[in-house]
């Protein structure tokens, strides 16, 4: 699943009825979470964070600019932030799933729609600039909204879409595709600010003034003051002390976790402080986290601690929570905290008990059916290796094969989790065609030929995409097969039954996969071009199946 975030920055932040209107064509959409609402009575403005998916998220934006243009006046707007329109800013950000030229693609799109239908200008920044100068936000929105008539007639600072004319009560939008922010907090034990400020200073991009042995600023051949760049890309951090917690804080925004993460600063603080007799209790995430920054945190202190990193996330995710000491000052609970899990998809299969889930598959309900359990066998598959693997990793006479060992392990738990989001996936679609089929049959009692070419359409489609999914199922399944060979190769001789049943488990997914591929393609001319090709792969595979079942079978038998 692709998530992206949306956090629309609009020019009210005084009147709450104005701003529950706005958010509340964000609420109306389905599939879009509003996460938080944040204004600001003396900057006037109200910062709103939105998470789901692609489409969704940008309807929801684009009726939320369009409700702030209807009810904020700019020519009466006043406030302390820098602005120039009714919606100031409006980034797209990568959470899961989704890269960042994707987004600048969402933002393009986004930004065309709000400048061609809502008619007034729109500037493109950061990632989705569209000239070097751009990507600085300060230089598009120079001299704000009271200087933006002019700026528009300048060759240079023309917007990127919609009209080339002023609109005084709307003024501009800018958006942009960025990186994700996390705000992200150190404590440390004293109430003295000072200190916790010079380790900011040390740690942050910005850096510090440099020093001569005298404690006097050096200087250039110009007469300003020489910095000295800190330690961390992409960091921003400064030192305070906050009367709630009683001690001093590092308070940290890492604008590019890949570039540098929470792990990266919690290490060198713990290091610094410790350098100035101080101690780091713990630290906190202002705000949601992606599941992907808590992930990388997890591996890095699990790596450290010589453990293997192929283990479940949640386990990962605790393993981070802990090492980072983020219960320190309020709890962090997963569910509240990171993204995915917020916006998480309620009543999935994959989220039933086994009896559960058994009890429903034993129904006449048509779904989930064996579809759902083909992804179900292949993910099984994926943990019974990923099992064997954590059961040879650093043991006595298996160490040699360590590195080899962890890597399996973390790309068969990433197999299992794809696995386990295609047993719904697989009945989503069912559910789809059978939609599809539905509005088919109505169309057949209609005069409106174009109702009747729609409904063809959307059956075709909706087919389309029920073999679709058990295919890929299939070949996600057979591409276990060279994992659970090495794994049977060299894994645990006493975990090497589990490996024998993990190849079973493919290939029993692959073939109950593949008997959904063929009863979905028996609704297709036998002449249909797609029909053609998908009966080739869905053979292809299962003319692979046996063998290399067969062949990790014998490797098993040969250990045991």
């Amino acid at each position: 699943m692709q998530i992206i975030e949306c956090v629309p920055n609009f020019s009210e932040g005084r009147n709450m009825a104005i701003i529950d209107q706005i958010t509340d064509e964000i609420k109306k959409v389905k599939g879009v979470r509003l996460l938080d609402v944040d204004p600001g009575f003396d900057t006037n403005r109200t910062v709103v964070t939105m998470v789901g998916e692609p489409e969704p998220v940008k309807l929801a934006a684009f009726n939320a600019i369009k409700k702030a243009q209807d009810l904020i006046d700019m020519t009466k707007h006043k406030g302390a932030h820098p602005r120039f329109g009714a919606c100031d800013v409006c980034p797209v950000i990568p959470v899961s799933g989704i890269t960042m030229d994707e987004c600048v693609v969402i933002a393009h799109d986004l930004g065309k729609k709000l400048g061609e239908e809502l008619d007034y200008p729109v500037y493109f920044y950061e990632y989705a600039a569209t000239a070097p100068e751009r990507k600085n936000l300060a230089w598009v929105r120079q001299g704000e909204y009271e200087a933006l008539e002019s700026n528009m007639k300048q060759a240079d600072r023309k917007p990127d879409a919609g009209p080339l004319e002023f609109r005084p009560k709307k003024g501009a939008t800018a958006v942009s595709a960025r990186d994700f922010l996390i705000a992200y907090n150190v404590s440390l034990n004293t109430t003295n600010a000072k200190l916790a400020h010079d380790i900011a200073l040390n740690i942050r991009e910005q850096g510090r003034f440099l020093k001569d042995e005298n404690d006097k600023f050096v200087k250039d051949e110009n007469g300003k003051k020489v910095k000295q760049p800190g330690i961390f890309k992409n960091c921003k951090a400064i030192g305070w002390y906050v009367d709630d917690y009683k001690r001093a804080q590092i308070s940290i925004n890492l604008t590019n976790y890949h570039v540098t993460s929470m792990h990266d600063v919690f290490d060198e603080i713990c290091k610094q402080a410790a350098e100035k007799g101080l101690r780091v209790t713990g630290s906190e995430a202002v705000g949601v986290v992606p599941k992907e920054a808590m992930l990388i945190a997890g591996k890095h202190y699990l790596a450290k601690q010589g453990m293997c990193e192929g283990i479940d996330e949640g386990e990962i995710i605790k393993v981070a929570i802990q090492s980072l000491g983020l219960d320190d000052v309020a709890p962090f609970d997963p569910k509240d905290k990171i993204i995915e899990y917020m916006i998480a998809k309620e009543g999935k299969l994959a989220d039933l008990t086994i009896t559960q889930f058994n009890d429903l598959l034993s129904t006449d309900a048509p779904a989930p059916g064996g579809g759902s359990v083909a992804a179900l066998a292949g993910s099984i598959a994926a943990s019974l290796g990923a099992m064997v693997m954590n059961l040879t990793y650093d043991k006595k006479g298996y160490k040699k094969f360590n590195e080899e060992t962890n890597r399996l392990a973390k790309e068969l738990q990433d197999r299992k989790y794809e696995l386990i989001n295609l047993i719904d996936a697989d009945t989503d679609a069912f559910n789809v065609l059978m939609d599809a089929l539905q509005a088919k049959s109505k169309a057949k009692k209609s005069d409106d030929e174009n109702e009747k070419a729609a409904a063809e359409k959307q059956y075709y489609d909706a087919t389309v995409l029920a073999t679709d999914v058990p295919l890929k199922v299939m070949n996600r399944i057979i591409e276990l097969t060279p994992f659970i060979k090495r794994v049977a190769e060299f894994g645990n001789t006493n975990a090497a039954s589990d490996a024998g049943v993990a190849a079973l488990m493919i290939e029993a997914g692959v073939k109950g996969a593949g008997l959904n591929v063929k009863i979905n393609l028996s609704g297709f001319d036998d002449a249909d071009e797609y029909k053609i090709s998908t009966l080739k792969k869905m053979n292809d595979i299962l003319a692979e199946v046996n063998g290399k079942v067969e062949e990790i079978l014998a490797i098993v038998d040969s250990k045991i």
